[in-house]
């Protein structure tokens, strides 16, 4: 099993300064080839809310220098309005296509509001979704715990979709924080667990505030080290970027893999565009 790891989004202003991922008076053009020398996904958050163009994908290849996967998140229009056009369509699944060339295209994400309930239209919708990304890996993402059901899993494998395997905060209504596999790849996202934060917090940023421990990323470890062999890779993604979080708990989480005999590591540091590496 390979198993990738990131962060949602790359371009955070608070992750720059001394011993952080970002030297003081890095440019944003410069994050990701900065980020690419030091973790091998990322989570794609521009793209929900304006699906980037073909010259867009390609700087992003470029940058990252082969060094990284990108989950690309469907725009907000095939998972908030709901109310996608074939154009819509036709641009989500064209345009990374220099990602699927320089061969770091990893899953789209579709992630679903809490509001998105299990009800027919819903699950009609969702089936139809999944029919016009046929030939693509699609992880989904529910937040409402009514999705949280083994015949949903089910119903997952048989359109070959990828089950987002969530960290939420110990709140009612959400799913369990449970590795399920559906599909030969797996993916997880680390929320946090700020309970206090998550329905009442004004931004993601508020939502996210939250530093695992060691023993949290240790659950997790065991968790993944169950089902090393039943999949072909592992996709991670830390979403607690605020305050530079996710940033601490990578390594952490590396840590505790490699203990557990499944291997994993930054890209290269001998690359000679590193200048040192920081964690």
């Amino acid at each position: 099993m390979k198993v990738y790891i990131g962060t949602g989004g790359y371009t955070n202003d608070d992750w720059i300064g001394e011993n952080l991922l970002y030297p003081p008076g890095t440019k944003q053009t410069d994050f990701l080839s900065v980020y690419a020398q030091h973790f091998d996904a990322v989570e794609l958050n521009s793209s929900f809310y304006g699906i980037p163009g073909l010259k867009a994908f390609e700087g992003m290849a470029r940058r990252s220098a082969g060094r990284t996967r990108f989950a690309v998140k469907l725009n907000k229009v095939f998972t908030h309005d709901r109310a996608p056009q074939d154009s819509d369509f036709d641009r989500m699944l064209q345009s990374p296509q220099p990602l699927r060339e320089a061969g770091v295209m990893g899953p789209y994400l579709a992630q679903f509001p809490y509001s998105f309930h299990r009800t027919p239209g819903n699950r009609t919708y969702l089936r139809e979704l999944a029919e016009r990304f046929a030939g693509h890996e699609l992880a989904v993402e529910f937040r409402h715990q009514g999705w949280d059901r083994p015949e949903v899993r089910d119903g997952l494998r048989e359109f070959g979709l990828i089950w987002v395997s969530p960290d939420y905060p110990p709140v009612a209504g959400v799913p369990e924080p449970t590795l399920h596999l559906t599909a030969p790849v797996a993916y997880l996202r680390l929320h946090g667990r700020n309970s206090g934060n998550w329905w009442s917090g004004e931004s993601a940023a508020e939502r996210h505030d939250y530093r695992y421990q060691q023993a949290e990323m240790d659950e997790w470890a065991d968790k993944i080290a169950f089902v090393d062999g039943e999949v072909d890779e592992l996709y991670v993604f830390f979403e607690n970027t605020t305050k530079g979080h996710a940033l601490k708990n990578i390594p952490m989480l590396r840590q505790a893999l490699n203990a557990r005999g499944i291997p994993v590591s930054a890209p290269d540091p001998r690359s000679p565009s590193l200048s040192g590496d920081l964690f």
